[in-house]
């Protein structure tokens, strides 16, 4: 197949490596890639090395007419059969830019909510007549999105991410840096903070298991050390073993060093990266019902499921496994064993091929 992508690959970056992996994949099983990105994009010569043609141009806006008009120039040099957009910038553009030629447009879909069939924005996205099909990061995008296409529900589908083991191969990181102990039982968060990310309702938890004396938590993201968050750790049973790191690069390798990773978002999570970047050093999750989460944590196997906004159940389950070091053990080995069964970059080049396959049929 002849496939152009329009991708945002400025950076080299933990949050991009599955996505890029995939344009990668395509190309190595033999597909004819295109891509567009920003100019200077750190991935420009990785990708020319693989023979990946490379089009330094990415839209400044949601309507960009210099990248409408180089995408549909690019796309009359030759028989291109899929263009893959994948993100709210590069989708409207890639669907006005494909608007009479045949090839099959699709876009890329990472959350649930925010999609509305009463938004006329949304006809700039997902709802765009153009678009030929949606590729859903989880179950629970999948189902939101089907929710509100008019058609072609059946081409609204789920393909996970996924990880290569070879990218968590670091050393966890020394805790010691934050003042914490050599064995203290650490919890982890990892989140540039919104109100949807809950970090109020694990501030409340974590209250609640003060009188573990051997419990740290650490806060790693943007926006955790103001309010009304940075108040609620001043003034938190746990006192000085809240620690907050603010935004970090290395933040896969925090979470090896850690006991259990805490998610406490109320909505809008797809499939959150950092549970995946967890399981990939074998550190369990507890996660809440929304979204994608509980479609990678099986409660009880490899981490535990909580209602959303329920600090008393995230308590419970800090000390459950705070408690019992054979059982968190045995979901850090059950995390690797999911993560390679079902979270392989191969599985997920793969189902692109054939997804993309089932359009041209």
């Amino acid at each position: 197949m002849k496939i152009l992508v329009v991708g945002d690959y400025l950076k080299t970056s933990n949050a991009i490596r599955p996505e890029v992996m995939i344009t990668i994949g395509l190309a190595n099983k033999g597909h004819d890639i295109t891509v567009f990105t920003r100019p200077n994009s750190a991935y420009t010569p990785i990708f020319e090395n693989l023979g990946i043609k490379v089009i330094e141009q990415y839209p400044t806006k949601k309507i960009c007419l210099n990248t409408i008009k180089m995408i549909r120039a690019e796309l009359r040099t030759g028989d291109y059969d899929i263009v893959y957009a994948l993100n709210s910038k590069t989708i409207p553009n890639a669907a006005f830019a494909c608007i009479g030629f045949p090839v099959k447009m699709v876009n890329y879909r990472g959350t649930t909510g925010g999609l509305y069939r009463h938004d006329p924005s949304a006809y700039l996205t997902h709802l765009h007549p153009r678009v030929d099909g949606i590729i859903c990061v989880s179950n629970a995008v999948t189902e939101d999105i089907q929710a509100q296409v008019w058609k072609n529900k059946d081409k609204v589908v789920t393909i996970y991410k996924g990880h290569d083991p070879a990218w968590y191969q670091s050393q966890p990181s020394d805790l010691s840096e934050f003042g914490i102990p050599e064995g203290a039982f650490v919890a982890i968060a990892v989140a540039n903070v919104r109100p949807t990310k809950g970090l109020s309702v694990l501030l409340e938890a974590v209250n609640k298991v003060a009188h573990l004396d051997n419990f740290h938590l650490l806060l790693v993201g943007s926006g955790m050390d103001k309010e009304p968050y940075l108040s609620a750790i001043k003034n938190s049973a746990l006192g000085n073993r809240i620690h907050v790191t603010g935004y970090r690069t290395d933040a896969p390798e925090l979470m090896a060093a850690c006991n259990i990773l805490v998610q406490a978002s109320i909505s809008g999570e797809g499939l959150p990266r950092t549970v995946m970047e967890a399981m990939s050093y074998g550190v369990p999750s507890i996660v809440t019902v929304t979204g994608g989460s509980k479609e990678v944590v099986v409660d009880g196997v490899n981490g535990c499921i909580v209602p959303v906004k329920d600090a008393l159940a995230i308590a419970d389950k800090i000390e459950y496994l705070y408690n019992n070091e054979a059982i968190v053990s045995d979901m850090s080995v059950a995390c690797k064993q999911r993560l390679a069964k079902l979270f392989t970059a191969e599985r997920t080049v793969d189902e692109h091929i054939k997804y993309f396959e089932s359009l041209l049929d």
